[in-house]
């Protein structure tokens, strides 16, 4: 072998492309989060589970299985392209429709609501929340050229999140409705939408919820109770009164795990909605602090890995996945806290049920496919530069953070 050809292959071999790491802080806080989860449920559910199913460990048990399932669909779905959804967004939604409108009519009666197959173990108003994700940033991504036109952009994503939302309303299911408009106004927001768009979606949302209210007993029962709640903690919803006494009891250090007294009984479903109440009394104010660090490290990531994304469809289904996870916590922790009004969002990673635990593992799958699809290349980065995002995730080139639909490189400059 002369030396020009071993310098040739030298040239070659190291063009080839270095495998990318997997994102060590991202992945250690959803095991955390995931232990944690499987060790807080078992405390929360030995006495209700022993209470309903006469069996101590039931819904542990449970949870144990889904735990394993999600995790498995997260490995499928971190190494599968996140390009192919823009294949099989339309038929996934097409699914989700099916077992929406399937749900109603199979009318399983639990708590009042027509929500779930199977006993309670699948709820699709969960997988209708990343569906929408997934449909919408693959949807806003098609009409990223033509998104600040009111009748291409605002109104057809009107009548997607109308459909969907009104299934789930139905059911009826308030919270998650809720969490499907707010997502698709978010990833409108970041996929480019023009703001006085923005602002005319927030009017019609606001008038739309306004009137569900109206028509929605449930829904003004809560609305009432979190108002006075807001005048005197003393009157609020005798959930969050019981949550806010479970909070005081857990002082800083908290009374010991598995040792609080409110989830054995007067604490409405301690493993699933309430779980956040059982976590504090327990560990105290340290362990939530530890439990909004994990979280607040998946947000980091998240963000991190939506701002490096290889293109406009990357960044904004990491941020959608990100910032659902991130919402949910968010809103189910405040509710205990008499921030929100009641809702049924459960705490990510931690409540216990299925579809919800296996629906946001399935968005940490694809959160680790983008983070591995990280480090553009010249087309793809051009593309991104061409159709930012209304946020800039990416803030590269010391541009700045807000641009339009359509705006060239040079005109950046």
């Amino acid at each position: 072998m002369d030396i020009g050809t071993f310098l040739n292959r030298t040239a070659i071999s190291s063009k080839k492309p270095k495998p990318v790491a997997v994102d060590i802080p991202l992945l250690l806080a959803v095991v955390a989060l995931c232990v944690f989860g499987l060790l807080m449920l078992y405390s929360a559910s030995w006495d209700f589970s022993n209470y309903v199913y006469e069996n101590p460990s039931y819904m542990f048990n449970k949870q144990v299985v889904w735990m394993i399932l999600g995790a498995i669909i997260a490995f499928i779905l971190a190494r599968l392209d996140y390009h192919i959804w823009r294949k099989y967004a339309i038929f996934l939604m097409v699914i989700t429709l099916i077992l929406l409108v399937a749900v109603l009519i199979n009318n399983e009666i639990r708590l009042g609501a027509v929500r779930t197959f199977f006993g309670g173990s699948v709820q699709p108003s969960e997988l209708a929340k990343l569906t929408t994700i997934i449909y919408l940033s693959v949807w806003l991504y098609s009409k990223r050229e033509s998104l600040h036109d009111i009748q291409l952009g605002l109104i057809p994503l009107g009548i997607i999140l109308g459909i969907v939302g009104g299934l789930v309303l139905i059911q009826p299911d308030l919270s998650a409705t809720v969490t499907l408009f707010l997502l698709g106004g978010l990833l409108f927001f970041l996929a480019g939408g023009e703001l006085r768009q923005i602002v005319l979606f927030l009017i019609l949302a606001v008038a739309a919820g306004w009137v569900v209210v109206q028509f929605s007993d449930t829904g003004r029962e809560r609305i009432a109770s979190y108002i006075l709640a807001l005048k005197n903690p003393l009157e609020a919803h005798f959930q969050v009164r019981l949550s806010l006494r479970a909070i005081i009891l857990g002082k800083f250090f908290g009374v010991g795990l598995g040792n609080s007294s409110t989830k054995l009984g007067p604490l409405p479903v301690p493993p699933t909605d309430s779980i956040f109440a059982v976590v504090v009394e327990e560990l105290g104010l340290l362990g939530a602090i530890g439990l909004v660090g994990l979280y607040g490290i998946l947000l980091w990531r998240g963000i991190k890995i939506a701002k490096e994304a290889p293109d406009s469809l990357g960044s904004v289904l990491a941020a959608g996945c990100t910032f659902w996870i991130a919402m949910e916590a968010f809103i189910n922790m405040g509710v205990m806290v008499s921030l929100f009004p009641i809702a049924g969002n459960a705490l990510p990673f931690i409540s216990a049920g299925g579809s919800n635990l296996i629906s946001s593992l399935a968005a940490i799958g694809i959160l680790f496919n983008i983070s591995r699809k990280s480090g553009a290349s010249a087309p793809e980065a051009e593309e991104r530069r061409s159709y930012g995002a209304t946020v800039d995730l990416r803030r590269r080139n010391g541009r700045r953070s807000v641009s339009r639909p359509r705006r060239t490189a040079s005109r950046q400059r």
